[in-house]
């Protein structure tokens, strides 16, 4: 059961850490659905995040930070005790404002924060991180029009890197196979440097099938609202086997490639992706067009100044 955590404070921001204690009269207010919230009790004088494996409620409270917000990852034994149920999650405790926290395999770890963050580097090179995410299937122009959209970027003096599915397994996903786990994790890593390059102020321009929706949504969960621009090269199966650039459908048809997207592994077409890109009865617009229109999306909504 998820539960998130609304605090009802406007004026926490003006106080102290050392002063959290002002949050027992402040009351937030604890959500664990739409529609059923009440008010609880924070019993802890100062601010912190603990690895939580088990923490004593009148000590420590988890919660799980994210873009939008604040939510409870934990949930009360009989005895008393919170238990985390997320791999991410931390707790205030009352051992004053430290990060250590627990993310996936990662423990004790803790978060260090730079006065000089992303708003501040999107000042200095005047445009505003986000990552461009190209998914469709093999064969359908995403690399070439990732390459498009980067040079049209460039003439306009915006810095842009293109992380190409096929580059990424040169190096950094080298020791990764196309077996289903494996494909998984590649999308998470290239999500999380995506994420990297956003933060740093780039237009991250990930061009890879990425068939599966559940992988996609994980990467657009990194980022905050609007900076996950999900575009959709909409190219039908026939018209890529009949490119085929890399002569991989040939080798799938003949039995020589097994799991391959589009012949015997599925492709899920996004569903509320930002830009689709479509190939229509014959007509397919040229890859400066299409960069074109996916320029002028960015320019429209702010990303293309700081």
């Amino acid at each position: 059961m998820y539960v998130y955590i609304l605090l009802i404070i406007p004026w926490f921001v003006s106080e102290t850490f050392s002063e959290m204690v002002t949050l027992r009269a402040a009351g937030p207010l604890v959500c664990y659905s739409s529609s059923v919230c009440e008010y609880r009790p924070l019993i802890f004088p100062s601010l912190g995040r603990l690895k939580l494996a088990s923490v004593a409620v009148n000590n420590a409270i988890g919660l799980d930070r994210s873009y939008q917000g604040w939510g409870f990852c934990c949930g009360a034994d009989a005895s008393g005790i919170f238990k985390a149920s997320t791999n991410n999650c931390s707790a205030i405790h009352d051992n004053g404002f430290h990060e250590i926290s627990t993310s996936g395999k990662s423990t004790n770890i803790v978060w260090h924060d730079c006065p000089i963050g992303k708003q501040q580097r999107e000042k200095l090179i005047q445009q505003k991180g986000c990552v461009i995410w190209i998914t469709g299937l093999s064969g359908s122009g995403k690399s070439t029009l990732a390459c498009a959209l980067s040079q049209g970027l460039h003439a306009r003096r915006k810095l842009t890197y293109i992380l190409d599915g096929d580059n990424i397994r040169h190096g950094l996903n080298s020791d990764l196979s196309f077996e289903p786990e494996d494909r998984a994790e590649n999308i998470r890593r290239i999500g999380e440097v995506a994420r990297l390059f956003a933060d740093a102020g780039i237009i991250c321009i990930a061009s890879l099938i990425s068939p599966f929706r559940k992988d996609r949504d994980a990467c657009r969960a990194l980022l905050a609202e609007g900076d996950f621009i999900e575009v959709f090269l909409d190219v039908p199966l026939n018209v890529c086997e009949a490119r085929d650039p890399k002569g991989l459908y040939k080798l799938s048809r003949a039995g020589k490639i097994q799991g391959f997207t589009g012949i015997d592994d599925p492709y899920e077409q996004p569903l509320n992706c930002e830009i689709v890109l479509q190939y229509k009865e014959g007509i397919c617009s040229s890859p400066n067009d299409m960069a074109e229109t996916m320029i002028s999306y960015l320019d429209e909504r702010g990303y293309l100044q700081a």
